[in-house]
């Protein structure tokens, strides 16, 4: 059952993540200073992309000891397929070096990448297959509103260790430099939001902060969606579609109770988030320091 709730993430995703939804509704040495593009003065926290699907910058984020995470280094993003030639410019000028993609292989395989083989940032992706581990419930028909949000809510504590392989390479690219870096899923709101509450949380961003950017994707995602190109999967697409709107809607919605969820299993963690990091993410105290000298102002 677990397995079958983690993976309903993906599957909610792909259905859901598409314009008929929207329009229906590692050492201890001194770190190098890691230094932010000209261009991220302009301290906007939606990237000016024409084809971006909640494609934003994590800068200027205060952190508890008044340090402000630096922009231009560190973005969130849904699938990045819609992209167009003048965004893919934009990003180089930016200098995107790094992206870590969550999607599993078959979300990859129906939006691809856009940048041309050999072209663009180097891309770190697993091919896990989110269908063959029980992607899907067995009956749809029989999901309330009040299912969909205990099973959304249930499974963001899971991602903490079923994604933690992911996660601790985003984390070791950060530590080796390869910044400015991506991370993305589908729509940017599920496994992006648990990254990025991760990452925020390593960095000394205080909870409500880190709650507040994970809300960010109801303001962002439903705009851009309804631009996107992509069509649903036909069978799984149509199987969401076909659900009360307020059930689409406890999927698809970034619900504060979904991401307190992930930070409540975090603080429960032997020795709290920072065990977590130690244990999981293979960051001592030295790393999370470093982390934090080469991300923050």
């Amino acid at each position: 059952m677990k397995i079958r709730q983690i993976a309903i993430l993906g599957a909610a995703v792909v259905a859901l993540s598409t314009p008929a939804f929207f329009a229906a509704q590692a050492a201890n040495e001194a770190p190098a200073a890691v230094a932010a593009p000209a261009h991220a003065s302009a301290h906007q926290r939606l990237l000016p992309l024409e084809g971006g699907r909640n494609f934003r910058d994590l800068g200027g984020y205060r952190t508890a000891d008044g340090h402000t995470v630096k922009w231009g280094l560190l973005f969130r993003s849904g699938s990045m397929v819609d992209l167009t030639t003048g965004d893919l410019a934009y990003l180089n000028k930016l200098g995107l070096k790094t992206v870590c993609d969550y999607r599993d292989k078959n979300e990859r395989k129906a939006e691809p990448m856009p940048w041309a083989a050999g072209t663009g940032p180097t891309v770190f992706a697993d091919d896990y297959d989110g269908m063959a581990i029980g992607l899907m419930p067995k009956d749809l028909s029989k999901i309330t509103p009040e299912g969909a949000t205990t099973m959304m809510a249930s499974s963001y504590p899971m991602m903490l260790k079923t994604f933690a392989p992911q996660f601790k390479r985003m984390f070791a690219q950060l530590l080796a430099g390869n910044a400015p870096l991506a991370f993305n899923c589908s729509a940017g709101k599920d496994r992006t939001g648990v990254s990025s509450a991760l990452l925020l949380t390593a960095l000394g961003v205080p909870r409500d902060t880190v709650i507040q950017d994970y809300l960010l994707t109801n303001t962002y995602l439903p705009e851009a969606m309804k631009k996107a190109k992509t069509s649903p999967n036909a069978a799984t697409g149509q199987a969401f579609l076909s659900l009360p709107p307020a059930v689409q809607s406890a999927f698809m919605r970034a619900d504060r109770s979904y991401i307190e969820a992930a930070l409540n299993k975090l603080d429960a963690y032997p020795g709290g988030a920072m065990g977590y990091f130690k244990t999981e993410m293979g960051m001592d105290k030295a790393q999370i320091e470093k982390l934090r000298a080469m991300y923050l102002d």
